[in-house]
């Protein structure tokens, strides 16, 4: 004996369970992994911040640093997300604009000046962690 199960009384289950899916998987999709980010070592920046933003999914740093041979680059560091930042301390007036820090940075992988933030040193000395998810696998070199 077969049950015979007409194809239009599917067509409204199949396309609410499609609509879920579809919903769920939208954020999962935008997120990107840290592997634009060289994990094999590490440079530390010193210079002061142009901008500091506390968003989500990511925060993000920007710094004019200080080159060795006089002059400045402008470097945009990606953080973790302020839920993890925040978690270590941080606050949306942790950093502000004019402060001078040191930074040390996985850099993008492109030679491009950004990369993400593994530690930060404030004005005051204190030394901030931002939460980087398996911070202890990217080497510091510098």
């Amino acid at each position: 004996m077969s049950i015979r199960v007409p194809l239009g009384s599917l067509a409204l289950p199949l396309a609410a369970v499609l609509l879920a899916v579809s919903l769920i998987s939208g954020p999962a999709a935008a997120h990107h992994s840290f592997a634009m980010f060289d994990n094999s070592r590490s440079i530390t920046l010193h210079g002061k911040v142009t901008a500091y933003q506390w968003t989500n999914p990511h925060a993000y740093l920007e710094v004019d640093a200080e080159e060795a041979g006089g002059g400045t680059k402008h470097y945009t560091l990606e953080m973790t997300s302020i839920n993890m930042m925040s978690r270590g301390g941080w606050t949306s007036r942790t950093v502000k604009a004019g402060d001078v820090v040191s930074v040390v940075v996985a850099p993008l992988r492109d030679g491009r000046p950004g990369g993400l933030v593994l530690e930060v040193t404030l004005p005051d000395g204190r030394k901030m962690l931002p939460g980087v998810p398996n911070a202890q696998n990217y080497k510091r070199t510098s």
